[in-house]
């Protein structure tokens, strides 16, 4: 039998730790978008605020979601306000 929450044995409890590994990948791809190009970034970072959203809304890890989605929406905003700027 299995002891313990429903909650702490729910995959949703992952959605706090991914989203703040994404959301910090994705801030180093942004930081260099010259490089590897703007791609990654806009990828991982909208992943990462994908599932900071859904921590969020399950209440799970809420610092760790918080965290996520700050990262996640400023490595999406950064390249996409850089090629504006280009342009």
């Amino acid at each position: 039998m299995a002891t313990g929450s429903a909650s702490s044995d729910s995959p949703a409890t992952l959605y706090g730790p991914v989203s703040l590994v994404l959301g910090t990948a994705a801030l180093v791809a942004a930081v260099f978008a010259g490089l590897l190009g703007i791609a990654i970034p806009l990828l991982f970072g909208s992943l990462a605020v994908t599932f900071a959203l859904l921590g969020l809304g399950r209440g799970l890890n809420r610092v760790q979601c918080g965290v996520g989605l700050a990262t996640g929406a400023l490595s999406v905003l950064y390249p996409v306000l850089l090629a504006a700027a280009w342009a």
